[in-house]
């Protein structure tokens, strides 16, 4: 089934929908999952993006300011990931306790706002990869329409640029807390390094950036192409990495790698 036909799909599955609350990161597939819901549901939606210090502070601004573009009804709805035992543990279930807390929330709140359904963002994609987020979803009927109807991130990506929304080759994101390896307990000072440490790796010119935290050591993976102009700024870099408390700084040759730290499980 082509792109469009799927795009189809997604439209008549949210008008069936009546009213939902978009979980909204302000990344590819959630821009695009709001977009097409403004279109079709006007003024049923409401955009809610979980505001918490395992979140980079660039991303909840962006995501702000993309709601706003497209005219949506949009909150923050904070949430306090680092008081839960499970959570900062920072087991391979990680994302599990994440994502049950948020849902949740958006539960309570839909239901206080009268809407029908709450919905994610979720694609074919993340059925290949290790997601236990996706657990709690099916556990508390989280709907994702974007699954729902087949639509993977290449071509979701494809459709937001027919569409016009700059998000549509927006590297992807994901919490500080996927920076740092399972087992080493997670904390605030932590996950405020490494926001500290990406913010100067992006003010390179850098467009995808990892900061593995590896206790006393740093590990940069960024785009193959980017490596030698990462390179070429090796002196501040290392110094930059250091005055934020890391004893040695390393360059991952293999290059920027989504969930690369689920090869330690």
């Amino acid at each position: 089934m082509k792109a469009e036909q799927k795009l189809k799909g997604l439209k008549e599955t949210l008008r069936g929908m009546r009213g939902v609350v978009v979980a909204y990161s302000g990344g590819v597939d959630s821009t695009f999952l709001l977009r097409v819901a403004r279109e079709v549901l006007g003024k049923g939606v409401l955009a809610v993006t979980a505001s918490s210090p395992i979140f980079p502070r660039r991303e909840l601004r962006q995501a702000q300011e993309m709601a706003r573009k497209m005219e949506a009804w949009f909150r923050f709805l904070p949430t306090a990931e680092l008081s839960l035992p499970q959570f900062v543990r920072n087991q391979a279930d990680r994302c599990y306790h994440c994502k049950k807390m948020f849902y949740s929330e958006l539960q309570v709140l839909a239901a206080r706002e009268r809407m029908s359904w709450v919905v994610d963002g979720s694609t074919v994609d993340d059925l290949e990869n290790l997601r236990p987020g996706r657990k709690a979803a099916g556990e508390l009927s989280i709907k994702s329409p974007l699954l729902m109807v087949g639509l993977s991130k290449s071509e979701i990506r494809l459709l937001s640029k027919k569409l016009k929304l700059p998000t549509w080759n927006k590297p992807s994101e994901a919490c500080l807390a996927t920076r740092v390896p399972y087992g080493i307990p997670l904390n605030q000072q932590i996950l405020e390094r490494i926001e500290r440490g990406e913010d100067f790796l992006l003010s390179l010119g850098l467009r995808q950036v990892r900061l593995r935290h590896h206790g006393k050591l740093a590990r940069i993976e960024v785009q193959p192409q980017d490596i030698g102009k990462l390179v070429g700024h090796r002196e501040e870099v290392v110094s930059q990495l250091k005055d934020l408390g890391y004893a040695f700084v390393a360059l991952d040759l293999e290059g920027y790698s989504s969930g690369s730290l689920n090869r330690l499980l």
